[in-house]
């Protein structure tokens, strides 16, 4: 799935990184958790969370994710968007709650994939 369909199935607004929207992406992994996050392990993945805020960005950097989105209309600040913009990573924002936006997502053939098994 191209990220140019995320913005349309999550009616989502960008607010950076306009020029991947053609980035094929396998899966995705929704979790405000960046524990669970660094748990899930998938090439290109799109990123969704509830949690606004550099953490959020800086773990999905060091996974390789370059497209994040934030879930329930919440809206990023100038230096967020500034640091997204800094990373290469797309950003943007959906109205939808997490267990919508993911579903409309699967619906529409995109997979999770599989997570590392802690001890």
């Amino acid at each position: 799935m191209k990220v140019e369909d995320i913005v349309r199935i999550l009616d989502a607004k960008v607010f950076a990184g306009e020029e991947q929207l053609g980035l094929e992406l396998n899966s995705a992994c929704g979790a405000d958790l960046m524990s669970d996050v660094m748990a899930f392990v998938k090439d290109r993945v799109v990123l969704l969370t509830g949690l606004m805020n550099p953490q959020a960005l800086r773990t999905a950097d060091l996974l390789d994710i370059k497209v994040i989105v934030f879930v329930r209309g919440k809206k990023p600040t100038a230096d967020l968007i500034e640091m997204a913009k800094e990373m290469g990573m797309t950003m943007m924002t959906s109205k939808y709650s997490m267990f919508l936006a993911c579903g409309r997502l699967y619906e529409a053939g995109l997979r999770g994939g599989g997570v590392r098994e802690i001890d």
